[in-house]
């Protein structure tokens, strides 16, 4: 069992019984689920920058990425349907707290210039949303090799019932949110 499912189940859920004054350990929220994304628009034109984000995003979570397709075709970005242009991983279980420890103790600690994540990226159900505008952060990333700098967005989806919640969910976890 991974330190932060540990840390999970010994002081954040009765800490989090103790706040929302849950009848029940099965009440409080916990992580679902992590979706991470990689949106590569400029395989359109070239395929091979497709495979150098799949490649990334395996080294990153240790998961073979899915490759997404365009949805409709888009004429002026040259974009037909079924094309491509970025791909997806789903974690889950004990690879999903891997991840998130090391987003939270490795990767985020490294973003230039850092004051905290925003605490406005919840989405009214208790998910939140996190925008990354380089994979250089992670350290399975060399910085040699990689050819474009790329960003990715990462979903952390919750069991919680509202934003309230997920949020103390997530500051009991470790997530660095930024005083407003």
């Amino acid at each position: 069992m991974n330190r932060l499912q540990q840390r999970y189940l010994s002081e954040i859920v009765p800490a989090l019984q103790t706040k929302f004054q849950y009848s029940s350990v099965m009440e409080s929220p916990k992580i679902a689920k992590i979706t991470i994304n990689i949106g590569a628009g400029d395989a359109v034109q070239n395929p091979k920058v497709l495979d150098d984000a799949v490649i990334e995003l395996t080294q990153i979570t240790g998961q073979k990425p899915v490759v997404t397709k365009a949805k409709k075709s888009i004429a002026s970005f040259k974009l037909r349907e079924g094309m491509p242009i970025g791909c997806k991983v789903t974690l889950r279980g004990e690879r999903m707290y891997d991840f998130l420890d090391k987003l939270i103790t490795i990767a985020l600690p490294r973003v230039r210039d850092f004051r905290g994540i925003n605490p406005k990226g919840f989405d009214g159900r208790g998910n939140y949303t996190l925008g990354i505008k380089e994979q250089l952060i992670f350290p399975e990333i060399n910085y040699d090799k990689v050819s474009k700098i790329r960003g990715m967005d990462i979903v952390i989806v919750t069991t919680a019932k509202n934003d309230q919640e997920a949020f103390e969910l997530l500051k009991l976890i470790g997530m660095p949110f930024r005083k407003n």
